[in-house]
């Protein structure tokens, strides 16, 4: 049994450009991903062919003139690959398993991560910083602000330009990002110069996190009972208290946040009415995951709380995604 649990209104975590960085490697659940690990569905032969580009782009690194550790690229290698595909197919994890196999100094985030890296850096310290790496791995290549692809577009290139190796997953293919959210011929060029560096592999498949289980999140009786009984820190607190406090905390300082939890209860959980809440409230539930931070929810069960008008929006797959790892986190309950 834990302890009486806490709450996550009295967390409020700072983060530092140094912590920052070494927040930069794979979630806890990936720490061992290989490619070897990875469980490709063979109903969806573009999972296996993905196993295989990936091995050959590892390849080009002791293909490159000068040995292994050599960060000169084969000939008419393109610098980038680019893991396109619906959420729950694996990207994840072979961006990890890449990551793991790469060479050298290598850095892994989310683009929120490296986005707010640069932010608290600046531009220029962030090229210096990230000059010289072998492998720079951008997890959940989203667009919600065109200011931020062009930023990524600028730093990517510089770090491609002096040799460094590149490897995104996203939701999405690069020539689609920002569809339904914004005018994205305002940066197509930025968005067309990103593409143009990545090998581009489109991953079909079904959402591994719902072969196992029910299609539903669980909805708990006693959300209080429920995190007393898992083992480790916990928290309680009301869905709106929770949401309110995310507002004041950068999405950067999420992983922070659920820093050392077993499990969170919410209550009076409901479907949001904000779009600005919902998207939060997807980062959180992002770092949540990462870290397999069990959830006992009451109220609206957690698959259900985007509406109708959300999910027919921009941001769908973000939402769906969401939903799908909240599903897994109210399983995990069980």
């Amino acid at each position: 049994m834990s302890a009486q649990p806490g709450s996550l209104l009295q967390r409020s975590p700072q983060l530092s450009g140094t912590e920052m960085v070494a927040q930069l490697v794979p979630p806890r659940q990936f720490a061992t991903a290989t490619l070897d690990s990875y469980r490709p569905d063979r109903d969806y032969p573009s999972q296996g062919a993905a196993v295989a580009a990936i091995r050959n782009f590892i390849g080009g690194w002791s293909a490159a003139k000068g040995g292994f550790f050599s960060r000169k690229k084969a000939p008419d290698a393109l610098p980038g690959i680019y893991l396109d595909g619906g959420f729950g197919v694996g990207k994840t994890h072979l961006l990890a398993a890449l990551w793991h196999a790469a060479p050298g100094r290598k850095y892994f985030g989310t683009f929120i991560e490296y986005t707010a890296l640069v932010g608290a850096l600046g531009y220029a310290a962030s090229v210096e910083l990230f000059r010289g790496a072998s492998l720079v791995c951008i997890d959940e290549f989203e667009l919600d602000d065109p200011g931020d692809t062009r930023l990524m577009s600028r730093l990517l290139g510089a770090l491609a330009d002096t040799g460094t190796r590149i490897a995104a997953t996203s939701n999405m293919p690069p020539n689609a990002l920002g569809e339904g959210r914004f005018a994205a011929q305002d940066f197509l060029r930025e968005i067309d110069s990103l593409a143009a560096r990545f090998e581009i592999l489109r991953i079909d498949g079904l959402d591994y996190r719902r072969r196992d289980v029910e299609a539903h999140a669980i909805v708990s009786t006693d959300a209080a009972a429920d995190v007393r009984a898992v083992d480790g820190v916990t928290t309680l607190d009301d869905f709106d208290a929770v949401l309110a406090h995310l507002g004041s905390v950068h999405p950067s300082r999420y992983v922070k946040l659920v820093d050392g939890l077993s499990a969170i209860g919410l209550t009076n959980v409901h479907q949001f009415a904000n779009q600005t809440d919902a998207l939060r409230f997807v980062a959180f539930v992002d770092r949540l995951y990462d870290a397999q931070v069990r959830i006992a929810a009451e109220g609206t069960p957690l698959d259900q709380v985007f509406p109708e008008e959300m999910l027919a929006g921009g941001y769908r797959k973000k939402y769906l995604r969401a939903a799908s790892r909240l599903i897994a986190l109210t399983n995990a309950t069980e």
